[in-house]
């Protein structure tokens, strides 16, 4: 866990508040990359079930990378996708996708 406190350490309380700003402020919010095939498979699971999503592609930011390291310190993982619902995670896109084929993510949204 020593690199996770040494890591915190370097990210801005400014990254941190973004971060939990963009969560709170829809109820799905998936940050994403534009070329991840895991994050178009998480967008793909909202589309069909007709959800509108919030879209953070992290490669179109220069904050990209500082966003990755705060979704780690909170999820516990910097891999993309993370997905929100309701201020919690979800996971990856696969995570995302067991959800939906077992119909427990339509119950969720």
């Amino acid at each position: 866990m020593g690199s996770v406190s040494s890591t915190s350490k370097s990210i801005m309380p400014v990254t941190r508040d973004l971060v939990n700003e963009l969560i709170e402020k829809d109820s799905i919010v998936i940050f994403s990359k534009t070329r991840c095939p895991y994050c178009k498979m998480a967008k793909e699971v909202f589309e069909s079930l007709k959800k509108p999503y919030t879209a953070i592609e992290l490669d179109n930011r220069e904050d990209g990378q500082d966003i990755q390291d705060v979704l780690n310190e909170i999820t516990g993982a910097r891999t993309v996708p993370r997905v929100f619902l309701n201020g919690e995670c979800l996971g990856g896109g696969t995570d995302v996708k067991k959800l939906y084929d077992s119909g427990e993510l339509a119950k969720l949204v």
